[in-house]
């Protein structure tokens, strides 16, 4: 949830950049967020932080925003398994890398408990001296055998509660109704609007 004082009335003049170099997941943000907040995308390197989610995505913001000089958003991922008590969390990049979906599964093998959630973590610094707020978004489901196009990271083995496919077979649409990114972007869409950030962007 957003924590702190809302920075009421303040003016950005430049979009909100918001750091990410995977295409997949900038569609998705850009479906999500459509022209609530002005913003534009970039690549940075950032380094690879350790602890736990929250503590990750504010340190990642805080580094952005002091590389950009302006305000950021950043955005971490993690897939949660309960029965490895949170596991593997924000490394799941890196397991995926290394054991793929079946890996994945394998893990779970030794365990009845298949459940598992998905979390957003969002954070917006408004620029370099500003302490980071973030943004949780969560959505509880279970590990599956992958199932549906393998084209975005772990979606195929991850069947959302209520739902009998996972998010990989997943209309776009219907994903970005009930996603863990879409929880934690509504959280970040309120803010703005709440707080009363106005944007006076000059575009010559």
């Amino acid at each position: 949830m957003a924590a702190g004082a809302a920075a009421s009335g303040l003016v950005l003049s430049r979009p909100v950049t918001f750091v990410t170099g995977n295409a997949k997941k900038l569609e998705e943000v850009r479906a999500i967020l459509g022209k609530s907040i002005p913003f534009q995308s970039l690549k940075l390197d950032l380094p690879e932080l350790q602890g736990e989610p929250e503590q990750i995505s504010k340190e990642k913001a805080r580094l952005a925003a002091l590389q950009v000089d302006g305000p950021v958003l950043v955005e971490d991922t993690c897939l949660c398994f309960n029965a490895l008590k949170g596991l593997p969390g924000p490394y799941i990049k890196w397991f995926l890398q290394k054991i793929g979906h079946e890996g994945l599964n394998n893990l779970l093998m030794a365990y009845d408990d298949k459940s598992a959630y998905a979390l957003c973590v969002f954070s917006f610094a408004a620029g370099p001296d500003s302490q980071p707020i973030t943004f949780s978004g969560k959505t509880p489901g279970k590990i599956v055998p992958p199932r549906g196009p393998n084209d975005f990271g772990w979606d195929p083995i991850f069947q959302p509660q209520g739902y009998d496919q996972t998010y990989a077979e997943m209309s776009k649409e219907e994903k970005n109704k009930i996603s863990h990114r879409y929880k934690s972007l509504a959280l970040v869409k309120s803010y703005f609007a709440e707080a009363g950030y106005t944007f006076q962007i000059n575009n010559t």
